[in-house]
Formats: structure tokens, sequence, C-alpha cells
């Protein structure tokens, strides 16, 4: 698989680099930060499912593509909600891969950088780590870092507690969904003290992060309120 991947890619004008195995390809990502990675759900030692995830929780804001024998709607929505952009299922025709990487590469592109992040104001360097609104730099804790970047990865969309604990926090860890709420209102308050307006709300399943607040001042002590109910 990997020779015919390389072979199609390479034909394309692509420079190809490749690792057998999860934790191979999880140093050779975050090292040299490649364009897009192809990733295969079935990995010897760990599921690709596990290293998407864990890459974006270290900050690699590329295109992933995966690839599995596996095509039910689950497996698919699995690999997307633990931040694949998109999913092929084996066997394949290899003019539908080097299509789907141009599409990939080329959406990504039009988005900027992959070193950044960006909400309004609100904004994240993923190489310093730094998160800022406006010109105040805003200081976070591990989890809450990787909370905030999720939810700003995810802009505009509501994510149910268990989608947030199963990104966030190791899939097995005890009682992270509720959890969740608690480091939604340390979050909250840090954005708040920088002067951030409420972009983070409270939805029926979960939460999500606007692009902009849609309280206004007038309600800013009822969103105050919830905050501190850790909600």
């Amino acid at each position: 698989m990997i020779a015919l991947l390389s072979r199609t890619l390479r034909s394309e004008g692509h420079d190809i680099l490749t690792a057998s195995d999860a934790s191979g390809g999880m140093m050779m990502a975050l090292a040299r930060r490649p364009s897009l990675i192809v990733l295969d759900v079935g990995l010897p030692d760990r599921s690709g499912f596990d290293v998407v995830r864990d890459l974006r929780r270290r900050g690699f804001a590329g295109p992933v593509l995966m690839l599995t024998a596996r095509d039910s709607v689950a497996d698919k929505v699995a690999g997307l909600e633990a931040g694949a952009d998109d999913y092929l299922a084996k066997p394949f025709d290899p003019d539908e891969l080097t299509a789907r990487v141009r599409a990939l590469i080329r959406r990504a592109s039009r988005g900027g950088s992959d070193t950044r992040l960006s909400v309004g104001q609100l904004a994240v360097d993923l190489i310093a780590r730094e998160v800022k609104w406006g010109n105040a730099e805003i200081a976070l804790t591990q989890r809450e870092y990787e909370l905030l970047v999720f939810l700003m990865r995810n802009v505009g969309r509501i994510l149910t507690r268990d989608e947030i604990s199963r990104a966030v926090w190791d899939r097995g860890a005890s009682g992270a969904p509720n959890i969740v709420g608690v480091y939604v209102s340390y979050l909250r308050k840090k954005l708040d003290d920088a002067g951030a307006p409420a972009l983070i709300e409270t939805a029926t399943r979960g939460y999500i992060l606007q692009h902009e607040p849609r309280s206004t001042p007038a309600t800013r002590s009822t969103t105050a309120k919830r905050k501190a109910r850790g909600q």
C-alpha cells in the first residue's frame, strides 16, 4: 500500500515521506509538518482514529485523508469526528485518490497558514502555542488549550460533551464527559478576563463556539452566572 501510494502521488509531483506505523508517522508529521497526511485506519500499533485525534491535540492543522477497508457510515463519522478532513474506502481508484488530495490541498491553501487559527480577534499560534484576544495574551493550561483548539477547529458547530471528551481527553478517561463543563467554565473565565465577548455558548447537547457572540451587553450578567455554575 505504501509503495502504491508513493508511486501514485509522486507521479502527481508531490514529495513523499512514509512511515509504516503510528509512532513513526506521528514523529514525522509533527517534525516535518507536511501539506497533507494520508493515514490508514488499520495501523499495527494504534488505530488511525487515535492518531488523527492525537495529531489535532498536538496542533497539527493540515488536512488528513483517512484510508480504511471499512466503508460503514459509522466508521466515516468516527474518522471525521476524530479530526479527519476526508475519508476514502479501500479498494480505491488512484484517480479518485489524487483528485481528493488535490482538493484538500487546494482548500487548505485558500484557508491560509496551517500554523494559526483565528475566530474574529481570537487567535491561536499552533507552533508557539500562544493564545491572544487582540493584543492581550491569554495563559491557558494544556487541557484548556486543547479544548479551545478543538472548539476553534469546529467553529459554528454544536459539539456534544462526548465528542469533546473523546477529542480532548483520553477516550477511556473516567468522568471525562462530566469534566467538560468544568473546563469550559475555566476557559470562559480566562477569555472574559482578557476582554473577549461570550463566544462559547451552551447548546442543548453540548457547546458551540460562535464566530460572533449572540449575547448583548444586557445579557452578559446572565452569561456570567451561567459560567459560574460551570455550564
